[in-house]
């Protein structure tokens, strides 16, 4: 055993020496507003055509085009081709035509084709629908067919764009000559195709034509465009709009922050989590000098606008190498891709820009390396040291069962505090409000039953975990049922715990995610096998102290950076109810309050009864009075500590709200935080609190480690194995930390190659569907003398099954889950003990 830990002792040098390497490649700093790539220009130039794309491929079909200038007598010409370009390809394919020439109509990229929703060809404004689909190197054009193929009237030269189920086609006029623009808004549900359109509640404003039209997940965006009037003459005029709007499902149409000038007909797509960019739009300003100025017009402006949708501002972007109007743009390639268009009246362009932003990302100082390595080299040296009294699986376990209760307590709070907490709180109450608020406390609730009816049967027999206790109250399979559910989520969790904060770390940082999870990941294996719980333990509490420290400055920093202090921080969060946190419903599919209350009363009944990570901290501790002050450390903890993270989000907000152009449009709202920490944290201090961010993630980590060795072990190696020794058992305790380490990071950089969770995901959501359950039986152990071991497996198994039928059928708020578990488990395991009666171990009073 010695000569185990001097070679793992001997190899820390070189683990510290490789960080000091790691953090010398971190990328440098990047200044650009935009950055644009090349494509292969449009083989004929035209402007009003439909841009989508399917299977992969780019389609551009119909439009208008003038071979003469129109101040020379040329007449508008209408297009029927379609053209295609696929990935990587240096040149377009013709696809063929049309039925007829069209443009200026809505388009919509579905997994079907690409629907072309109403246009013009210059003589009349259509009402049907076309579906362009690119399938085996052809081109095929068909009508939709059914009640979604015609629309509820003409419409051309307004937008159209998908919310989730819903397809809309918003704004436009009926006629080409109409001197009135369309005020209608129509959705489409795909769920219930044969239903037809839909004619919405009229959009607030003027009516309007040229709209940019931009849908995402929260709503669909109508945002500038002109209103027509009728001149003297009967000829149209147009009354240029910059106003805004917000169509949500279920809660209608609210108004927003208009752009800083006009931007009619501008191509615009959503880009990242929160951000709609608009790239050049008619502003106006020399409409009325069309005619005058003529081939001599100087063309539309060129500037990019990026809209953040949460905190509503506009800010400038950069500018484009061409200022095209009346054209679409689509995301394509990891691009916003904008393929021709007019760019000054009477004359249409070619070029095909391909373009994304790119913000400054501020980089590490020497001092902020120096940091970093320091605090990595203290939790290995935390490692190092206790290391010394790891001499039996007792210690490495349990720390001897004698770690004090304020640590114990500390930990407990730092191992929920994980790196997706610290990040995601903050992070949801920047995008949202503070009705989370109420899930967070949970805890509050739940810990009366814990430490007057939990621990004290944890604590009254001589067991190392929490299924140890199943096999003494039920049977050995209740003990393999509890284990193994706990062991498979356990697996899973590791790479989520590490992947998810790599991808904030990353995109803050600049550092590599493989280079993140790699980092993480050694360095908690390291500290881990050497110094068993103990270094868990009180690597927690260091973590805790430096990321609420962390998040206090941050808070400082953050509200001292809004004009107006803290009252304006506040006065402006009110208007815009960021502080919401009640909601008053009594329908179960929301987060009503008492859906709050009675779920995560219920939700946490699982990880502070069942869980390993938490139940082994119980045992550490000398007696169950220190047991008891630890739960209640964690819980009195758990509010003031909420009360920061969701006041730090809010402040975040109201910074961002202030400093729009300090925001990325390619960070994902969880990157907010850390953002923050790289652009205005002193030097030194960054480094401290994002190496902080990492040691959360790690902390995560080395609890699972530590807790699923101790059940592999415990449960199942010394359970089935007999005559087993301390040594023996302490060699694979060490063994296993080293090799679940190596798991848990080689999952996340699976996950990285995948750039998906999807996959985790559905395991966990379909493992998490077991913890209810498994807290139910462990529940019906210890609060009834009546229920026996198979009526208990069996009551799990039958509350898995139902919690997953209330899931798949969304029956419930997801945060009743965990009560259906929990309560299925309890009444069928024991409803079926007293109707099948067998032997039963009672529970002790």
């Amino acid at each position: 055993m010695e000569q185990f830990v001097g070679n793992v002792r001997r190899k820390i040098v070189w683990s510290v020496a490789l960080l000091a390497v790691v953090c010398s490649v971190w990328s440098a700093p990047v200044h650009a507003a935009m950055e644009w790539g090349d494509v292969p220009p449009l083989p004929t130039p035209s402007s009003g055509h439909f841009v989508g794309q399917h299977n992969g491929a780019l389609i551009v079909a119909g439009g208008s085009n003038f071979s003469v200038s129109p101040f020379q007598g040329g007449e508008k010409e209408w297009l029927d081709r379609v053209w295609v370009l696929e990935p990587g390809a240096s040149e377009w394919i013709d696809g063929g035509v049309l039925p007829g020439a069209r443009a200026y109509g809505g388009t919509g990229s579905r997994d079907s084709g690409v629907w072309l929703l109403g246009g013009t060809d210059g003589v009349r404004c259509f009402d049907d629908v076309l579906e362009v689909r690119w399938e085996n190197g052809a081109i095929a054009v068909q009508s939709v067919e059914g009640a979604a193929g015609t629309l509820p009237a003409p419409s051309a030269f307004g937008g159209a764009a998908q919310v989730g189920d819903y397809l809309y086609v918003a704004g436009g006029q009926d006629d080409p000559k109409a001197t009135a623009a369309q005020a209608e808004v129509w959705q489409w549900n795909t769920k219930t195709p044969d239903a037809g359109w839909t004619t919405l509640p009229t959009l607030p404003g003027p009516s309007r034509m040229l709209p940019v039209v931009v849908g995402r997940d929260e709503g669909l965006y109508v945002i500038s465009g002109a209103s027509l009037f009728a001149k003297d003459d009967g000829s149209p005029g147009r009354v240029f709009l910059n106003d805004a709007y917000r169509y949500t499902e279920g809660s209608g149409w609210k108004a927003l922050t208009g752009p800083p000038v006009p931007v009619l007909a501008a191509p615009a797509v959503a880009w990242g989590q929160a951000h709609i960019l608009v790239v050049s739009g008619d502003d106006g300003s020399l409409f009325e000098q069309s005619a005058e100025l003529k081939d001599e017009h100087p063309g539309f402006p060129d500037t990019v606008w990026a809209y953040h949708t949460i905190t509503d501002t506009w800010v400038e972007q950069g500018t484009a190498p061409a200022a095209y109007v009346t054209t679409q743009a689509t995301v394509w390639n990891d691009a916003m891709v904008i393929p021709g268009g007019e760019d000054r009246p009477g004359h249409r362009g070619t070029m095909v820009m391909s373009g994304k932003p790119m913000n400054e990302k501020k980089g590490f100082s020497p001092f902020d390396y120096g940091t970093i390595a320091l605090y990595f080299t203290l939790l290995v040296g935390m490692g190092l040291y206790f290391s010394r009294r790891e001499n039996s699986t007792e210690a490495f376990f349990l720390g001897g069962r004698k770690i004090p209760w304020w640590a114990v307590g500390i930990s407990i709070f730092g191992t929920s505090l994980s790196s997706i907490t610290y990040v995601a709180i903050p992070a949801n109450a920047y995008g949202g409000n503070w009705l989370g608020m109420l899930s967070n406390l949970g805890i509050v609730l739940v810990a009366p039953f814990v430490v007057y009816y939990f621990i004290p049967h944890f604590r009254k027999k001589s067991i190392a975990t929490a299924y140890e206790y199943l096999e003494q109250r039920f049977n050995v399979a209740a003990r393999l049922y509890g284990s193994l559910i706990f062991i498979l989520f356990q697996l899973g969790r590791m790479a989520i715990v590490l992947y998810i904060p790599a991808i904030a770390l990353s995109a803050a940082t600049g550092m590599s995610i493989p280079l993140c999870i790699l980092a993480m990941g050694v360095l908690a294996t390291v500290y881990t096998v050497l110094g068993g719980i103990e270094a868990v333990i009180w690597t927690d509490v260091i973590q805790a102290v430096v990321l609420l420290s962390g998040a206090l400055l941050a808070l400082f920093l953050v509200v001292t950076g809004v004009e107006g202090g803290a009252g304006a921080v506040i006065a402006e969060a009110q208007h815009y109810e960021k502080f919401k946190m009640f909601n008053w419903s009594w329908d179960i599919t929301t987060n009503a309050v008492w859906v709050c209350v009675i779920g995560q009363f219920f939700t946490m009944l699982y990880p502070y009864t069942a869980d390993q990570t938490m139940v082994q901290r119980y045992l550490s501790t000398a007696s169950l009075r220190d047991a008891r002050r630890a739960v209640w450390t964690n819980a009195v903890m758990t509010i003031p500590v909420s009360l920061i993270f969701f006041g730090l989000g809010t402040a975040l907000w109201a910074f961002f709200r202030s400093h729009p152009g300090d925001l990325d449009p390619n960070l994902n709202n969880d990157a907010v935080l850390p953002l923050f920490i790289m652009a205005e944290f002193p030097v030194g201090m960054k480094g401290i609190i994002i190496a902080g961010i990492f040691a959360a993630a790690m902390s995560s980590l080395d609890s699972s480690m530590n807790s699923l060795a101790s059940v592999l072990v415990n449960d199942y190696y010394r359970r089935f194995k007999a005559g087993v020794s301390e040594e023996s058992a302490l060699l694979l305790a060490r063994v296993l930390t080293v090799l679940l380490g190596a798991f848990g990071t080689g999952a996340a950089l699976f996950l990285a190659t995948r750039e998906s969770t999807s996959l985790f995901d559905t395991y966990l959501k379909l493992l998490g569907m077991a913890g209810g359950g498994l807290a139910g039986i462990m529940a019906l152990g210890m609060l009834t003398k009546r229920a026996h071991g198979w009526g208990a497996i069996t009551g799990a198994i039958v509350s898995s099954g139902c919690v997953y039928f209330v899931s798949v059928n969304n029956l419930t708020h997801f945060y009743m889950h965990g009560a259906v578990g929990f309560l299925v488990a309890f009444g069928v395991g024991y409803g079926l003990s007293v109707i099948i009666p067998a032997a039963s171990k009672a529970a002790e009073d």
